[in-house]
């Protein structure tokens, strides 16, 4: 009997096959805990993050839910792709249900200007 996590790194594995981040268009990845959400833009080609953060770094000045947050965060993350002169990317949602959080990161990247 498999753990969610090993069932979540083999639909991982599964999506992961079938696209790739270029230099061109890199994929925005996503991971989710428990308390936090990760995202960071890789270029596949070189191996390497050109920008990431957590919605940690988005201010509490206001008392926020989750999934507030990970749509400040998806904002936060484009306007760091606009600096960094990226436009579209690929979303990998890491195996998670595309539902809540990881929902919510990608619509606010989408409000925040990155298209995929």
């Amino acid at each position: 009997m498999e753990n969610q996590k090993q069932k979540r790194i083999r639909r991982h594995k599964r999506a992961r096959s079938r696209f790739y981040g270029t230099g061109e268009r890199p994929r925005l990845s996503v991971f989710r805990s428990n308390r936090s959400i990760y995202a960071q833009i890789i270029n596949d080609e070189k191996g390497s993050t050109i920008v990431g953060l957590s919605d940690a770094s988005v201010k509490n000045s206001k008392k926020q839910n989750k999934s507030e947050r990970a749509r400040e965060a998806g904002r936060m993350i484009a306007e760091k792709a606009k600096e960094a002169k990226i436009k579209k990317v690929v979303y990998d949602r890491g195996g998670y249900k595309y539902h809540g959080r990881v929902k919510a990161l990608a619509e606010g990247a989408r409000e925040g200007g990155l298209e995929f």
